[in-house]
């Protein structure tokens, strides 16, 4: 089964015109965090220029070790019986600084070729983000906004027949995040599971839905903030279960106490929920989260929790604890204490 992105931001309009009009341009460059939008238009490309499923004039290459010699013989071919050839480039790592011949290949591409680059992180200093920039079309499909993927959510549902309410579709983001292949493979076990029925309800998310990793974590700190000693350890014994090793446990604990400290710091500075997201690389989405979540602590006390983790994390290296008690310890220290509660401290 197959969902199709139903709502598109502002930023991919562009693309979705050229897919309309088939006034295709030569050079694309798709990157992002969002692996889902990079592989919906990667086929959505590829159907419209193709429409009949051409494989003789459709290439795609993926990872470090592309043949860029061999990549300018195929762009230099004339298509076969077609008006088009089509070349996708995924992760090749060429938008990442450095010298390569395509950077000037590019510049004098034959008018019957089409390249897609599609990578996660590009450096925009390169050459080659600089003559894509020129000559190309380049998007940026990042993780997309709560209202957005709400709908896209009760869009999906209803194409698969299914009824999905917004609140419901809330809740499903909660428990699974905001990636968006993540969520396409929870609706897909939901479809499955209320087979015969026209309604997906809360009650069905919370009995098949997989919680992601980083929700646990922020649930495990959100206990104890609230002192709650039995949930934390329960929850920290459950990523255990999960075959999660104890210090990275540590580590993504200490990122979350880490990213709570920068968004109380900024916040308090006047910086606004999106102002932030944008210095810490964070999804406004998450960043409203540690906003309410560092609401129980004083700049000093996330301070002083970072450090004891740093100890902890040291006498496990040095062979003085058990790495499952250290973790163990951290928690029953932090989650038996009050939290600080001065929230204009420092």
């Amino acid at each position: 089964m197959e969902i199709f992105l139903c709502y598109n931001g502002y930023v991919m309009k562009h693309l979705n015109d050229d897919l309309k009009s088939g006034m295709f341009k030569q050079l694309y460059l798709l990157y992002g965090e969002e692996s889902y939008l990079k592989k919906q238009f990667r086929k959505r490309f590829a159907e419209a220029m193709f429409p009949a499923g051409d494989t003789m004039n459709y290439a795609y290459f993926e990872g470090k070790s592309i043949d860029v010699g061999g990549v300018i013989d195929l762009a230099e071919t004339l298509p076969f019986f077609a008006v088009r050839r089509l070349i996708i480039l995924e992760n090749s790592g060429f938008l990442q600084g450095g010298e390569n011949p395509l950077v000037d290949y590019i510049k004098q591409l034959p008018e019957t070729t089409h390249i897609i680059f599609i990578e996660t992180e590009v450096d925009k200093r390169s050459k080659m983000y600089k003559v894509l920039k020129e000559i190309g079309c380049i998007t940026e499909l990042n993780h997309q906004s709560e209202d957005i993927l709400r709908k896209w959510i009760v869009a999906s549902a209803k194409q698969e027949g299914y009824q999905v309410d917004l609140r419901t579709a809330d809740v499903l983001i909660r428990q699974v995040g905001i990636d968006m292949e993540n969520i396409q493979s929870e609706l897909e076990k939901l479809f499955s599971y209320a087979y015969g029925r026209a309604m997906i309800t809360k009650k069905d998310i919370a009995a098949i839905c997989v919680s992601q990793i980083s929700n646990h974590i922020f649930d495990m700190v959100n206990a104890v903030a609230e002192q709650n000693q039995q949930k934390a350890l329960r929850l920290y014994y459950d990523l255990l279960a999960l075959k999660e090793p104890p210090m990275r446990i540590l580590f993504l604990m200490t990122r979350q106490y880490r990213l709570m400290y920068q968004v109380k710091d900024m916040h308090q500075r006047g910086y606004d929920k999106k102002k932030i997201a944008t210095k810490i690389g964070l999804h406004p989405y998450a960043t409203g989260k540690y906003v309410e979540q560092a609401k129980g602590y004083n700049n000093r006390a996330l301070r002083e929790i970072i450090g004891e983790s740093a100890r902890l994390e040291e006498q496990v290296k040095t062979g003085d604890l058990q790495d499952n008690l250290a973790v163990e310890l951290f928690i029953v220290q932090h989650a038996s204490k009050p939290c600080a509660d001065d929230i204009g401290g420092r």
